[in-house]
């Protein structure tokens, strides 16, 4: 199959979160498999062209007149990655705004001509699949479908709650008059919707996680979408995210002075100690290590965890039962919270760095890692823990409840703990469960081992994505 993806950002190029690493990873896994995969991605002023190759020019209508786009091409690992070069990209360093509080006022207009290029790309390179990611590549599948190209159109949902709304006038902008399956809100609320839009007239639609399918068909979750969902619910579907392998393995980890594997866990039992040592906590194999790496957000259920005058944090770290170790920034009365409890317990270390070499080092040194997200649509860190036997702790949300097998619940085969709700007194139950469970030695190392001999490399889910390809090219296009 000849595959486009469009997508505002991927690596090794461009990021600002998960949606970068899907792209790039998903893409080489598919080469893998024998496909032929394109990258339509703006190239940012903060992207270096050394080693990208002309590849061609051509014109794209806008409502300020015909615009010349420039498209330049490198291929890395198997990959061709297409930079659309124009001066709405090429001057601005940021990806959607200068920060993640100041999005672009126009970038409506900016992706409107990221996805009508792709699609005049992919008329001319006769695409099979046009395959959209995100809000901002919503509106390629309506313009595939308009233009009458006769490639098959799969929408990826990474977050359902950032759907790319603008005011009509901006629609009117980018040269689009919209259809009411293009708008949201009723009324003198009526929106124009980037997401929604792709939603409506895509041939498959997908999401991260088959939990996260599920969820988003619901109220609660569906962010005013929901009704949409259930109505397409015949091609919408989860495919769980991979990780990459080689970054995320215990057994040659670049940033650890100790390996292990499912085979031989004392590393992971020295690792621990050199945790402890680092971040100042006292060094005892028999006290169980709970993390968090995470940014600290509400979305990641640090109200819960840090409300009210006796919080969920507090109660957990009084006990002296565990040590607890923090990493990330965010939210400044968030940060401000976590050093006031670190300053009156000496079993918690609260660090507002973000670091990837102290995220690979604390992921392999930790007991237990905790998540607990009010929603998680795949998530990452419950995958890595995994695979560097760190048992988690988490909300039975999203990807976590896909991924993670309680103890209690799986006969031997558990590698977690899991919680319904993500209330204060759930949080601390879940904590104490996983501290109790670690007295005992022979089970923990059997939840170890199962949780580090689980598969989330990208070839699993690259095959369940070409499965979705195919069925959607044999004739049966909603």
């Amino acid at each position: 199959m000849n595959i486009l993806m469009v997508s505002s950002e991927t690596v090794p190029f461009s990021k600002s979160g998960g949606l970068a690493d899907v792209v790039g990873a998903l893409s080489s896994e598919l080469v893998k498999l024998g496909h032929t995969v394109k990258i339509f991605m703006p190239l940012y002023g903060s992207i270096d062209t050394k080693g990208f190759r002309k590849e061609c020019s051509y014109k794209v209508d806008m409502l300020s007149g015909r615009q010349e786009v420039t498209l330049l091409a490198r291929k890395v690992a198997g990959v061709t990655y297409l930079g659309l070069s124009h001066e709405l990209f090429t001057s601005r360093k940021g990806i959607y705004g200068d920060t993640s509080f100041t999005p672009y006022p126009d970038n409506l207009l900016r992706f409107s001509l990221m996805c009508k290029a792709a699609v005049a790309y992919a008329k001319k390179d006769r695409s099979d699949i046009l395959h959209a990611h995100d809000w901002t590549a919503g509106l390629a599948v309506y313009l595939a479908k308009e233009a009458g190209l006769g490639c098959a159109t799969v929408m990826t949902i990474h977050n359902l709650a950032y759907m790319g709304d603008f005011a009509r006038y901006d629609a009117l902008l980018a040269k689009f008059t919209p259809t009411r399956q293009m708008l949201s809100g009723d009324g003198m609320d009526l929106r124009f919707n980037m997401l929604k839009t792709g939603l409506s007239y895509a041939d498959r639609i997908t999401t991260v996680s088959p939990t996260y399918a599920k969820e988003i068909q619901g109220a609660e979750q569906g962010c005013g979408l929901d009704w949409l969902l259930r109505q397409r619910s015949d091609v919408l579907s989860g495919v769980i995210n991979g990780i990459d392998t080689s970054e995320w393995n215990p057994a040659k980890d670049r940033f650890f002075s100790q390996h292990f594997s499912a085979k031989d866990i004392s590393g992971k039992r020295a690792l621990k100690a050199e945790v402890q040592r680092q971040f100042g906590l006292a060094v005892n194999p028999d006290v169980p290590l709970v993390a968090m790496i995470s940014r600290l957000a509400e979305q990641k259920g640090f109200g819960p965890l840090l409300e009210g005058d006796y919080s969920a944090l507090e109660r957990i770290v009084a006990t002296g039962r565990c040590q607890f170790l923090i990493i990330g920034t965010g939210d400044r009365r968030y940060e401000d919270k976590l050093r006031e409890i670190a300053s009156r317990h000496d079993n918690i270390s609260v660090n507002i760095v973000f670091s990837q070499a102290l995220s690979h080092l604390v992921e392999g040194g930790a007991d237990f890692f905790l998540m607990p997200s009010k929603y998680e649509p795949c998530g990452l860190n419950q995958m890595y823990s995994l695979r560097y036997g760190t048992l988690p702790i988490a909300h039975r949300t999203g990807g976590l409840a896909d991924t993670i097998e309680d103890v209690a619940q799986s006969d031997g085969r558990g590698d977690g703990f899991l919680f319904d709700n993500v209330y204060s007194d759930e949080i601390v139950a879940a904590v104490n469960r996983a501290v109790d469970f670690y007295q005992d030695r022979s089970a923990m190392e059997r939840a170890i081992r199962n949780a580090m001999r689980k598969d989330f490399s990208w070839k699993r889910s690259a095959q369940q994505y070409e499965s979705i390809y195919e069925n959607a090219l044999g004739g049966n296009h909603s």
